[in-house]
């Protein structure tokens, strides 16, 4: 499945990236789907799939559910491919992060001319390569976030042109598994003319045959991620009102009574058994101003938890801001 929504920058290469997998897909002998709607994204639908690519995808296209979706996918054993702007997107997801391998960061103006170097032949995005040398024009993305984990492919050199910041190390296709499944990325695909490259097609078709992998039936079994209930499934009550002065926490215990931090260093416990609330503790914190006028100080109890094993300790952990002269 070709997925390439965006929310950001909208590639005008989009329409000629998914006419060459396509073209790809009847010449390689597998069926491609394009899609825009990131509804699609449910397990139901995307179990069906030996590879998901984003391309040119920017900024949140799923949303939290959505999200989980995916995860479990590639924690089944689904396939990854990330172009070009792949890397341009979903930049709070950490997860994903991780698996297109980097965010980008910027780049140079225009599509330079540089030399793009192979640094490994003994994969299949790369292993066609007669020179370790592929010279051409693109987009080129400086990176963060840049995943240690991943295999490296290709790096370009960034002496051969102007507006790299990544230095003497740039990587720019790399592949890995990842989370129970495999991801590959390449940085190229930013204009229309890169889809008719014999070498970038030879490149991309080999990242998607990786993603592919042996083309197993997915196993959900292995996947950990837990699908966020519908947001209808919750009822909100209102346990107390009126009570409060300038709270900043609350921990809840496991016989569900409340704890409620006060900035000023009061604890409160709500108890779930008499639906009553009463203070319990006053912490000598600091809390005022330095006399200084509509100024409201910042110190004070921050915030409450209950420690990882207060079902046998019974410990509270708090946060003091202390003031500093």
């Amino acid at each position: 499945m070709v997925f390439s929504k965006t929310v950001g920058w909208q590639h005008k290469s989009i329409p000629a990236g998914i006419a060459a997998i396509q073209k790809l897909g009847v010449e390689q002998g597998f069926e491609v789907d394009s899609t825009k709607n990131s509804e699609l994204f449910n397990e139901e639908n995307l179990k069906q799939y030996s590879a998901i690519i984003f391309l040119s995808t920017t900024l949140n296209v799923l949303d939290s559910k959505q999200e989980a979706a995916f995860e479990r996918y590639i924690q089944a054993g689904g396939g990854f491919v990330g172009v070009h702007a792949a890397a341009d997107t979903e930049y709070d997801w950490g997860w994903y992060t991780k698996l297109v391998g980097a965010q980008f960061r910027s780049h140079p103006k225009g599509t330079p001319e540089a030399d793009f170097i192979v640094t490994d032949k003994n994969f299949g995005a790369t292993e066609f390569f007669t020179d370790s040398v592929w010279h051409r024009s693109d987009e080129i993305y400086n990176y963060n976030k840049l995943n240690p984990d991943v295999h490296v492919v290709m790096t370009v050199d960034e002496s051969t042109y102007d507006g790299g910041t990544n230095g003497d190390y740039h990587p720019f296709a790399w592949y890995h598994e990842f989370d129970g499944g495999r991801a590959f990325y390449t940085g190229a695909g930013h204009t229309d003319e890169t889809f008719s490259e014999d070498l970038f097609l030879k490149h991309l078709l080999g990242g998607i045959n990786y993603a592919i992998g042996k083309n197993e039936v997915l196993d959900y079994s292995k996947a950990t991620t837990q699908i966020p209930p519908d947001v209808d499934r919750f009822t909100k009550k209102q346990l107390s009102v009126g009570e409060f002065f300038e709270p900043t926490e609350m921990a809840v215990l496991p016989n569900n009574d409340v704890l409620i931090a006060q900035r000023r260093g009061q604890i409160a416990l709500y108890s779930d058994a008499t639906q009553e609330q009463k203070e319990i503790a006053s912490l000598d914190v600091y809390y005022k101003t330095l006399n200084t006028k509509g100024v409201n100080a910042e110190e004070g109890l921050m915030g409450l938890q209950k420690d990882p094993d207060f079902a046998t300790n019974n410990w509270i952990l708090s946060l003091l801001l202390p003031y500093r002269r």
